[in-house]
């Protein structure tokens, strides 16, 4: 498991192609704001965050709705189940979201953000620097031996570590004092209220709206601000569909099937459920490959047809459940048990890097492996249809042998017609959501087709800077590299020959060469891709923009699906948004390589 970030000290010899919203010659960057080339905020986008909240309202709804109606029929026993899965989850979600809160404000309405961010948060800043300075950009700090960059790093490092807030920090200004009682009062209602993902939704669209609206200057700053809350809000989310939905969709199924009635309430709430949970699972990804430059964007065709996805295998899968519960209590809890630990058995054999602590990291798994108990859930880096077929062969297995024991144990008030029936229901949910599955990875996936991307393709890597002249790389790799598509330029394969002064090959790799030019080629540069318009359109914008602060985090930069540690580590965030608000160019950010020196990355792509 790689390092994890406990006031890592600042890096000064950073490797790494930077991750940035302005950098020149790095295709994988896509700017964070529409002035540098970036996406700007949509009506669609306000669309769908409206939409979210509209699923947000009617899965609680639903579920009280559901709950109060089992109490005045005298049902005790379901109304209190109901109303457990309904107050726990949310209370759990509500504690974490104010915590987020707690650890943000109080350090804004202290003004000492500046000092938090970079006395602990493994992060430095050449800001001191002038905007229009372009010796302290990170390509150039390459090229140099890093000495520009690392003399201005650690000029500027005093000034962001200090006890006081930073001279510049006056335009931001720490809100008067009953202003921040006021927050503090409004906060704490609005959680105790079971309401923080409403208001973080809320804040979600004025900040959209502002990064719309807004001139170049605070554009990025609200345009960064939008994707950290987009982030909460996807996390939060996330949590509280598969310990509130997932049960309650369980438990409203098994009533239907053991009373076998259905209430319009309780296919109303078991709907709402399972749309939350299928919603949730395609945002996520969603704004997980928004907030990562590596990642090419998912398109809402792409999000709605995983939803799709996810809505049909999820729906085959706790009716599945609901059924085998219905006849066989205790065994299916102790089913659901047994395959949790598996899963997380089995992803902790994986070895995850998504937190920023070896304890949070077991949680984390944890929460996956009941995630895991519904649906498929991507957490490692990498080609996943192996871990996919695996997973979803097991899970037809499961769906299979709880469904056929349902059938041959039920009760006699059920007929063989319906019987017959759910069990056809079972198959073809299952077999529409493995449809919209591979509709999404043969036509929607935002890396293109997956049938063709890993079987002696060629994957663009980036854009290589030699003497001016930029060259785009491919890495045509053979099936069994296809797992290492990333460790192209930061891991040279050692049988490529070096080249001495005179431009002949290193005596004794002739017969190496013969060898490799029988093979398919391992590393290529080739002109400006024209076959590429995504890239090409990312290259194009990147290099108009301006030079800007580096910060520079000495962590090697987590793997996707991962999120990057200045989303999940709120030390970093606080780092990024002073410079936002001090900068008039946007900060970029580089994360510590732990495969070679620059040097070494340099000669090596000379050589090439």
């Amino acid at each position: 498991m790689a390092a994890k970030s406990d006031g890592a000290a600042v890096s000064v010899e950073d490797d790494n192609t930077p991750r940035s919203l302005s950098e020149p010659g790095n295709p994988a960057a896509r700017p964070r704001c529409s002035a540098a080339g970036g996406k700007p905020y949509t009506l669609l986008d306000c669309c769908w965050v409206l939409c979210a909240l509209l699923v947000f309202f009617s899965d609680g709804a639903t579920d009280l709705w559901l709950a109060a109606d089992y109490y005045l029929r005298g049902d005790y026993w379901w109304f209190g189940l109901t109303l457990v899965f309904v107050v726990v989850p949310s209370a759990v979600v509500q504690v974490l979201s104010f915590r987020w809160f707690v650890y943000d404000y109080s350090d804004l309405s202290g003004g000492d953000g500046a000092a938090s961010g970079s006395g602990t948060g493994a992060a430095a800043a050449g800001a001191a620097a002038t905007a229009g300075d372009n010796s302290l950009s990170t390509k150039d700090s390459d090229q140099r031996g890093g000495s520009a960059a690392v003399g201005n790093a650690a000029n500027a490092t005093p000034v962001y570590s200090s006890s006081g807030p930073p001279a510049t920090a006056g335009r931001v200004g720490a809100p008067r004092r009953c202003c921040t009682v006021c927050m503090w009062v409004f906060q704490t209602v609005l959680h105790v209220l079971q309401l923080g993902q409403v208001w973080r939704y809320i804040h979600a669209l004025y900040l959209g709206a502002q990064s719309r609206w807004h001139s170049n200057g605070p554009r990025r700053h609200f345009h960064w601000r939008l994707m950290f809350e987009s982030a909460d809000i996807t996390m939060l989310r996330l949590l509280e569909a598969f310990l509130k939905s997932a049960p309650q969709l369980v438990l409203q199924l098994s009533i239907m099937i053991h009373g076998n009635t259905v209430l319009p309430l309780q296919g109303l709430s078991a709907s709402a459920s399972l749309v939350s949970l299928a919603w949730m699972i395609a945002s996520y990804q969603k704004v997980l490959r928004d907030s990562r430059d590596d990642k090419l964007p998912m398109s809402y065709k792409a999000v709605i047809t995983q939803m799709l996805w996810h809505f049909f295998t999820i729906g085959a899968r706790t009716v599945a459940f609901a059924l085998f519960a219905s006849v066989f209590q205790l065994y299916f809890g102790i089913f659901i048990v047994s395959h949790w630990c598996v899963m997380t058995f089995w992803i902790i054999q994986g070895e995850t890097d998504f937190c920023m602590s070896k304890w949070e990291e077991i949680i984390y798994n944890m929460v996956v492996g009941i995630i895991y108990i519904f649906c498929w859930f991507n957490v490692k880096e990498g080609p996943s249809r192996f871990r996919m077929t695996v997973y979803y062969s097991v899970t037809l297995a499961e769906n299979v042998a709880l469904t056929a024991a349902w059938y041959t144990y039920r009760g006699p008030h059920t007929s063989d017609s319906y019987a017959l029936v759910v069990v056809c229901l079972v198959a073809c949910s299952f077999a529409l959501g493995t449809f919209f599955m591979l509709v999404y990875y043969c036509w929607l996936h935002p890396d293109g087709p997956v049938l063709g991307s890993q079987w002696g393709g060629c994957v663009d890597e980036g854009v290589v800077g030699a003497g001016g002249v930029a060259g785009v790389i491919d890495a045509c790799l053979t099936p069994s590299q296809g797992s290492q598509t990333d460790m192209v330029i930061t891991s040279p394969p050692r049988t490529l020959p070096r080249t001495k002064d005179t431009g002949e090959p290193v005596p004794g790799e002739r017969d190496k060469d013969r060898d490799r030019d029988s093979c398919l080629p391992v590393f290529q540069v080739r002109p400006s891709p024209s076959s590429s318009p995504a890239l090409l359109h990312r290259t194009s914008s990147s290099s108009r923009a301006q030079e800007g602060p580096v910060i520079r985090i000495d962590l090697p930069r987590k793997r996707y699906p991962a999120w990057d540690a200045h989303f999940i580590d709120r030390r970093l965030r606080k780092t990024i948004l002073l410079l936002e608000t001090t900068s008039a160019v946007s900060p970029r950010i580089q994360y510590r390589s732990s495969m070679m020196g620059s040097k070494e990355v340099l000669e090596y792509e000379t050589t090439v």
